[in-house]
């Protein structure tokens, strides 16, 4: 028995070592500083990995159809950062609710845009204040599974900021963006569907 339980202790630490060197060899493999907040490899290799996400949660968080009164016209998206959730107006006192993933600590911000933009499976090119803190960074991605704004993005005006798919659902709920806002693949679907362009997009603390 001791001899199997050995094997098996020695199984997972190779699968576990596997993935992280998978991690650090695949340069998109943190493609917005979700979780290094832009820091050097060095620095993940000595445990900053998850330093200062500031994230709660750990799942997707299911959207719902609430009670939201509000003055403002059907078919608007007010975010809640503090609350870490988008809903978007019925009208007649609803809303539907998604949870999301917002900027971390120095990444939040507040204000009102419209919707510039939609986009199925988008591409991803890095701005240039991201290449900055990660210069690692590819300079383009084409849009498909592995991209990291995921299946939709719509895009806020002139800004540099998407409210887009992830194909990290447990980031869902969490602080971990570098300002952007994050849903997953299913709900980004299911809210690029009833959003059109020019619709207002007010951001909240």
């Amino acid at each position: 028995m001791p001899w199997r339980f050995m094997a098996g202790v020695a199984v997972l630490a190779g699968l576990t070592l596997a993935a992280a060197d998978r991690s650090r060899a695949n340069p998109s493999w943190d493609p917005e500083g979700r979780f290094t907040g832009g820091a050097p490899e060095s620095q993940l290799r000595n445990g900053g990995f998850f330093g200062g996400s500031g994230g709660s949660g750990g799942g997707p968080i299911p959207r719902q159809v609430v009670s939201y009164p509000s003055n403002q016209p059907p078919g608007t998206i007010v975010i809640n950062t503090s609350e870490r959730r988008l809903y978007f107006i019925l009208g007649d006192g609803r809303a539907i609710r998604y949870g999301i993933g917002v900027g971390r600590p120095g990444f939040t911000w507040t204000g009102v845009k419209h919707v510039s933009a939609k986009r199925e499976w988008p591409d991803w090119t890095p701005p240039p204040q991201m290449l900055r803190r990660r210069p690692d960074l590819p300079r383009y991605m084409p849009g498909g599974p592995d991209n990291p704004l995921g299946a939709r993005a719509l895009y806020l005006g002139s800004t540099l900021y998407r409210i887009h798919g992830s194909n990290e659902p447990e980031t869902i709920g969490q602080a971990v963006s570098s300002g952007c806002f994050r849903l997953t693949n299913e709900d980004v679907i299911d809210l690029y569907n009833r959003v059109k362009v020019g619709a207002k997009v007010i951001i909240q603390r």
